[in-house]
């Protein structure tokens, strides 16, 4: 199994489930600043030349989300079974990551970090619905370490990932429970493997 990938990206979701779960794996590190991502090899991987992708004897799969599900399920680890209501909240915090935090978190970082307008008309709307987001997220960990019942799991895994982002940007505020759950997952031992470097 191999893994392209490009440090400090999406494909950190990836890598660090693969950290979690043990199994080996093969991790191809692409240089975008290099053209590596647009390469005709790259692109034959993904045709809009991103990372993630993993690649199995089975074949090609990218978008994060999507691999850490198939992955999860691949080895039956850290995704509750299918057709339970655990299954079903995974694939709600999974979905809720990528569809309310994650497309704010990206208008913010390229107003506030690329484009240096932090007070900018963009900058600061993305900013009220990631507080909107984080504070169902501070809700939801109120009472809890991570997302499901039965403990960490593949939501955790994406989730975990932008609520780092979005709080090492400065967007989370008000939201003790959703610190203490970034602070939980800087901790952990797969984690600091997937993002050291």
């Amino acid at each position: 199994m191999k893994l392209y990938y490009v440090p400090k990206t999406r494909s950190n979701r990836p890598r660090w489930l693969l950290e979690e779960l043990g199994v080996p794996y093969e991790l191809i590190r692409l240089d975008a600043t290099k053209g590596d991502t647009h390469t005709a090899a790259h692109l034959a991987r993904h045709p809009l030349g991103h990372v993630p992708v993993l690649e199995t004897n089975d074949g090609l799969l990218f978008e994060s989300a999507a691999i850490v599900l198939q992955l999860a399920d691949l080895h039956g680890k850290l995704i509750p079974a299918v057709g339970t209501h655990e299954r079903g909240l995974v694939y709600q915090w999974l979905f809720f990551a990528m569809t309310e935090l994650e497309p704010q978190c990206t208008i913010f970082f390229r107003e506030k970090v690329v484009a240096k307008t932090p007070g900018s008309e963009a900058a600061l709307k993305a900013k009220e619905k990631i507080g909107e987001a984080v504070r169902v997220l501070d809700a939801q960990l109120a009472n809890r370490e991570w997302l499901v019942p039965s403990g960490f799991s593949a939501a955790d895994i994406v989730v975990g990932s932008v609520a780092w982002w979005a709080n090492r940007m400065g967007a989370v505020e008000n939201a003790p429970n959703v610190v203490a759950y970034v602070e939980r997952i800087a901790k952990r031992p797969a984690y600091q493997r997937a993002v050291a470097d």
